[in-house]
């Protein structure tokens, strides 16, 4: 499996493209590029069954698991819908990413 540069970053804001949580939104908590994936905030929730331990207590535990990369667009900073992603060089040399939608640059 071939690793490529994401234009998604920890703490972005993003909309489901596909699959069962299509049209959410939420910030991208942990990005793995090196399995193509993102874990957003409330988006994909599994239930995890954990064995209590001396310090924590057992029991079902509902977490966020890992979203493919191809299953979430960024959130346009103006609109809130779903765009691509593009680059732009600014005139002092440095690279920013833009929204190709409304032409914002992304913080």
């Amino acid at each position: 499996m071939t690793q490529v540069k994401l234009k998604i970053k920890k703490g972005d804001q993003v909309v489901v493209v596909t699959g069962k949580d299509k049209g959410k939104s939420g910030e991208v908590t942990r990005v793995i590029p090196s399995e193509n994936r993102v874990v957003v905030s409330g988006i994909n929730m599994m239930t995890k069954h954990a064995k209590p331990t001396q310090l924590a207590a057992g029991g079902l535990q509902r977490v966020e698991a890992p979203i493919h990369v191809s299953n979430v667009a960024l959130a346009d900073p103006k609109s809130g819908k779903a765009t691509k992603v593009g680059m732009k060089t600014l005139a002092d040399g440095k690279k920013v990413r833009v929204a190709k939608k409304s032409g914002e640059t992304i913080a």
